[in-house]
């Protein structure tokens, strides 16, 4: 793992999980002032560009043996296969962007949060909740973009991941987004004022005073 520059502090980095529909995407256009200079993780993956989409600013597009080495040489935080394609999260970006001392958020589904978690015992889990599984059912099909059967594909998931809330640091309920941008830039506020953050060059200012 990369390691802060010297006296430095390293920056936090927050794991986003949720169900498809519950909101994260707007959850974080609502908190963008807190977001600001946050780092956003660009996933990888083998699936093939589509049109309009950059590299490294979409994903990272990789041929499978590349990704599949990053994953044997530890460069993936997480990763899994979604139909017969590859997707993970690289770890040489987060790691230097860390180092640095910029924060970091990945938005990643559950099984990717627990692989970084493991790899990453010191980041901090953030689990966006709907108010209800009725709520987020209405959400899905407000859309008018899936069919019954992938709605309740996606219903089925919700469960398992709701299930798993108690794995995570932080829940965050997304009723009202407001409220739920609220909760969320306290997060960030806590997560920032913790002593243990602190780097040499900052308690010597505290000294030096």
């Amino acid at each position: 793992m990369t390691q802060p520059s010297s006296g430095g502090r390293r920056g936090i980095l927050f794991v986003m999980t949720g169900a498809s529909g519950v909101g994260k995407g707007t959850l974080r256009a609502e908190a963008a002032d807190a977001l600001a200079d946050v780092v956003y993780s660009v996933s990888a993956t083998t699936r093939p560009r589509r049109p309009g989409e950059a590299d490294g600013v979409h994903y990272h597009f990789l041929d499978r043996a590349d990704f599949e080495e990053r994953v044997r040489t530890g460069g993936m935080l997480e990763h899994a296969e979604y139909v017969g394609d590859l997707y993970g999260t690289p770890a040489a970006p987060v790691d230097a962007a860390l180092a640095s001392g910029r924060d970091v958020l990945l938005e990643i589904e559950l099984d990717g949060a627990r692989q970084v978690k493991r790899a990453r015992p010191d980041a901090v889990m953030l689990f966006i909740a709907p108010p209800s599984l009725a709520e987020l059912e209405r959400r899905l099909r407000g859309r008018g973009t899936d069919p019954e059967a992938k709605i309740q594909k996606r219903l089925a998931r919700a469960r398992d991941e709701i299930r798993a809330v108690r794995e995570f640091d932080y829940v965050i309920v997304n009723d009202d987004v407001a409220e739920a941008a609220a909760t969320l830039r306290a997060i960030l506020t806590a997560e920032r004022a913790r002593a243990r953050l602190l780097g040499d060059d900052q308690v010597a200012a505290f000294l030096d005073g």
